[in-house]
């Protein structure tokens, strides 16, 4: 373990406002967060290619993706769920640090947890989208068959079924893909980005 005494943050003359003005964007991280299956890869990546496609500079965090690396000594107890959650967390602040424009799609099941990320971050630049589809909705598409093995007792630890999910009491942006398409998903945070100023092209 370091000591943190000894750590110090190393400054540099390129800051994020210069990066954040070459890219014509304002840093922001995009938090999604909803049960197994409510559609948070599938919104994350067509957000992800429309920013793309208009000349943002943008990135998905994807929960599976990190734990196949960054993560992958973690297990899905409830510890590791947080440990996993700091790491995103202070990945995410870095990639703001870089400008860009970070979107991230991770059960993120305690609000304790989504709270510590937010705190990482100045105002504004933690968006909290809520993918609200009914826990009934998404066991019955369960994509990659995880619903099935948790009721069978395969999966211990399964959200919304074995361990719990604490909805977001007031998140910036809610989204129930059991109404919305996945376009009108991605326009509704569209607007809120071009609301708030973070898109400046």
């Amino acid at each position: 373990m370091s000591d943190e005494r000894h750590v110090v943050w190393q400054h540099y003359d390129v800051t994020r406002h210069h990066r954040a003005e070459q890219k014509k964007q304002k840093p922001c991280v995009i938090w999604l967060t909803g049960l197994s299956g409510s559609g948070k890869s599938t919104v994350s990546g067509h957000l992800d290619s429309y920013l793309h496609s208009q000349g943002y500079h943008s990135y998905v965090l994807d929960g599976d993706n990190v734990r196949h690396g960054l993560n992958k000594d973690l297990s899905f107890s409830d510890k590791d769920r947080i440990e996993n959650i700091r790491r995103v967390g202070e990945a995410s602040k870095l990639m703001a640090d870089a400008g860009l424009i970070l979107i991230t799609a991770f059960i993120s099941p305690f609000r304790h947890d989504r709270q510590m990320v937010r705190s990482l971050f100045e105002p504004g630049e933690f968006i909290e989208v809520h993918i609200d589809a009914p826990l009934e909705v998404c066991e019955q598409r369960d994509p990659k068959g995880l619903y099935k093995k948790a009721r069978d007792g395969v999966i211990k630890d399964f959200t919304g079924i074995t361990s719990p999910y604490e909805a977001p009491e007031a998140p910036e942006i809610v989204v129930d893909t059991s109404k919305l398409s996945v376009d009108a998903a991605v326009e509704k945070i569209v607007a809120y980005l071009e609301k708030g100023g973070y898109l400046k092209r």
